[in-house]
């Protein structure tokens, strides 16, 4: 099969369906093959060089899931999008989970079957001499299996051209999995961009989403591109989505349904071809009942959904994590290799970590400047909150309990050590004010009686 995808082999049972893409396809300059059914798109891949497959889900005889397993067994890397009624957009789901590049529901835009079709081209262009990368080698360095069943699906996912919502506490490292899907997919020599939802106060937001054009408020005194125009090409990362305002809901569905912009004060819109990747600590479906989130933006954000385990559940690898962000930030820092014991990785893998990967990753590089002797021990590692030198979670009592119970103690002695203030509380730990507020409510903590 050659690099850039020319010849389309299209398959549905509805000719009708088949004469209107044939007619799309060939105008962009595409050889098209016709397939009524599953069987007669086998002969034709038996026989003639396809480089694309878009066939129909549903279809009588043989559906597209099964046509899409015979298909890849012939041709193990042909690139594959279904096309699905709405209500059969599960189906399409599992099929991207099974090796499908993409879906298109119908009714769809024939020029967005086209975009799909040339990103492949791009795509597969830019990859014909490429070796395989940093992120891919990253997947095989953990242990638990909870991150090996994560990483099995990120590499799924990022063949993929679907949109994904990442899920799971502050600091577990949704935005390094949110990279990883990018650095692995046929969009990597894009731009990968970043919008901190949470962090953009709801009046900017809209301006630093779609840009604006000079004059169209009172501090505009020049265009300014908007970071979806940005993405284009590439992966538009929204962090803490949960935290936008109902009006850029709005905004943000439209722009994923219809895949175009128009900047604050244009009355021009252009199109816009980019990846969305969402994260949030929320729980959205909570939000979606009290009328705090569009439900409907939740189904297109969350076509495929990855949830990231605390490190509290994946305990296995903290001691890999430990000792390569020790490795990283000696070399960023220029200085000597810091060993860390046996003793201190026991110590690390033992405690519960409330702030999760970033709590651990901060704890360790404030010890790496406190140690002495090139040497990370127990006693160099300062965070509010942490158990006395020596102690660990009693193993034969539950997991659950002794893990819930360490978490609540180290929130209560770090908001003593910062006389009761979240905010600095919550940076001792490491996590955000909105997940100290959580875990505050969460077990029940009386902040103005700490005694």
């Amino acid at each position: 099969m050659g690099t850039a995808p020319r010849y389309i082999l299209v398959v549905d049972d509805d000719r009708n369906v088949l004469e209107v893409i044939e007619a799309r396809l060939s105008s962009a300059g595409f050889k098209v093959y016709r397939a009524e059914g599953g069987p007669e798109a086998l002969e034709i891949l038996a026989t003639r060089q396809v480089d694309v497959m878009v066939s129909d889900v549903k279809m009588p005889e043989m559906g597209g899931m099964q046509l899409l397993t015979e298909a890849r067994r012939m041709h193990d890397e042909l690139p594959v999008i279904l096309l699905t009624a709405y209500g059969t957009i599960p189906d399409a789901v599992q099929a991207v989970k099974s090796g499908a590049v993409d879906y298109l529901t119908k009714p769809f835009d024939g020029q967005e079957l086209i975009r799909k079709l040339k990103r492949i081209r791009i795509s597969a262009a830019a990859a014909e001499n490429q070796v395989p990368t940093a992120a891919a080698a990253e997947l095989e360095k953990v242990e638990s299996p909870a991150m090996q069943q994560l990483y099995d699906l990120v590499g799924r996912v990022a063949a993929s051209d679907v949109n994904v919502l990442v899920l799971g506490e502050s600091g577990v490292g949704k935005e390094r999995i949110a990279r990883l899907i990018h650095q692995m997919s046929r969009r990597s020599a894009e731009p990968f961009v970043v919008v901190d939802c949470g962090a953009t106060p709801t009046g900017l937001l809209e301006s630093e989403l779609f840009g604006h054009v000079k004059g169209s408020f009172t501090h505009a005194i020049r265009d300014k591109k908007g970071l979806i125009e940005s993405a284009d090409g590439g992966t538009l990362f929204l962090d803490e989505i949960g935290n936008v305002s109902p009006e850029m809901q709005t905004r943000l569905l439209r722009f994923i349904e219809e895949r175009k912009i128009r900047k604050i004060g244009s009355l021009e819109e252009s199109d816009v071809d980019c990846r969305i990747i969402s994260a949030t600590n929320a729980d959205l479906v909570e939000d979606i009942r009290n009328g705090r989130f569009r439900e409907d933006l939740y189904y297109r954000l969350r076509v495929v959904t990855l949830k990231v385990p605390p490190l509290r559940e994946r305990r296995e690898d903290i001691p890999l994590l430990a000792k390569r962000f020790a490795e990283d930030f000696c070399r960023t820092h220029e200085l000597a290799p810091v060993k860390l014991p046996s003793e201190t990785l026991k110590w690390l893998s033992a405690y519960p970590w409330p702030g999760n990967v970033r709590e651990l990753k901060n704890a360790l590089e404030a010890g790496i400047v406190l140690c002495r002797d090139g040497v990370l021990r127990r006693q160099d590692i300062q965070l509010g909150g942490l158990p006395e030198q020596g102690t660990l979670p009693r193993e034969k009592e539950s997991e659950t309990l002794s893990l819930e119970d360490n978490e609540r103690q180290t929130i209560i002695k770090a908001l003593r050590r910062s006389g009761g203030v979240q905010k600095d509380a919550a940076g001792l730990l490491g996590i955000s004010r909105r997940a100290i507020h959580y875990k505050i409510k969460k077990y029940g903590i009386d902040v103005k009686n700490l005694d």
